[in-house]
């Protein structure tokens, strides 16, 4: 006979195996939604009991607080800051892929560019954004042209070692080079319909981290001289200790670098029709 105690936990059982059954049966867009309820949720809540434990959130704008920050900013003039760090983002990562693609296609292939420009540029790599700014301002004629190029550092090294790599491991494949010469393939053609399809999942996902990193950058960039822009935003409210627009500007900055990543990724993609990913459980 069963206790009334075991049939309890029997069932609370069954309903919490039927919770999480109901979780992993969701779609991937509601996976996605409940994972950002659940990290607002938790936030809020570390927020109102002012968890302490090696990080305090006593301190810590809670996510109302910057939900209104937000509104205060879209209600004001927004758009003259979204569009200044849009613009400043774009222009060096435009430059920074163009460059970074054709510098690293260069090196990959040619052992003797490889020998001339990877040191400098090996030594220029782990210099951090914020540490440009002094050069920034003494190199550029206007602030604005500082801002962009602190952003096309922060794209640039990503996109040319993911070049690099994708085209030397593509030349070192040598049943792929060999099959191509077997078939009458010059020189060209083996770059062409070889070397640059290989090398392209490498540069696509370059591509997609050089963008983030120039997201990262913007706030860099725009300490510069900012008087516009999201990163300028984050700075001042900083500086004159009103946090919630801290967050709001880390949070938008967020956004848009994950959302320009997406398009650069659904782009990419679009150039390797042959390259399929599946995940197991999609």
């Amino acid at each position: 006979m069963t206790s009334p105690a075991s049939k309890l936990n029997s069932d609370l059982s069954q309903d919490s195996s039927s919770l999480f059954g109901r979780i992993f049966r969701l779609n991937k867009l509601g996976r996605r939604i409940l994972s950002l309820v659940i990290f607002f949720g938790v936030w809020q809540f570390l927020c109102a009991i002012k968890f302490q434990f090696l990080i305090n959130f006593g301190f810590l704008p809670t996510p109302v607080e910057v939900v209104q920050a937000t509104w205060d900013f879209f209600t004001s003039d927004p758009w003259v800051h979204l569009r200044s760090s849009i613009i400043r983002v774009l222009l060096g990562y435009a430059i920074a892929a163009v460059l970074g693609i054709i510098l690293g296609i260069v090196i990959g292939t040619w052992q003797k560019a490889d020998d001339l420009l990877s040191p400098p540029l090996e030594l220029l790599r782990p210099i951090p954004a914020v540490a440009w700014i002094p050069l920034a301002i003494l190199m550029f004629p206007t602030a604005e042209a500082g801002m962009i190029f602190i952003t096309f550092v922060g794209g640039f090294f990503p996109v040319l070692i993911s070049t690099i790599k994708g085209v030397e491991s593509t030349l070192n494949d040598t049943v792929l080079i060999r099959v191509g010469q077997c078939l009458g393939a010059k020189s060209w053609h083996i770059f062409q319909d070889i070397v640059i399809p290989g090398a392209l999942p490498s540069i696509a996902s370059g591509l997609v981290i050089g963008m983030g990193n120039a997201w990262f950058c913007l706030v860099t960039a725009e300490i510069l001289a900012g008087r516009y822009g999201v990163g300028y935003i984050t700075w001042e409210s900083y500086v004159t200790s009103n946090y919630p627009p801290i967050v709001m500007g880390m949070l938008l900055i967020g956004l848009m670098g994950a959302l320009s990543s997406w398009v650069v990724s659904r782009l990419t993609a679009a150039l390797m029709p042959w390259r399929t990913i599946k995940k197991q459980g999609a």
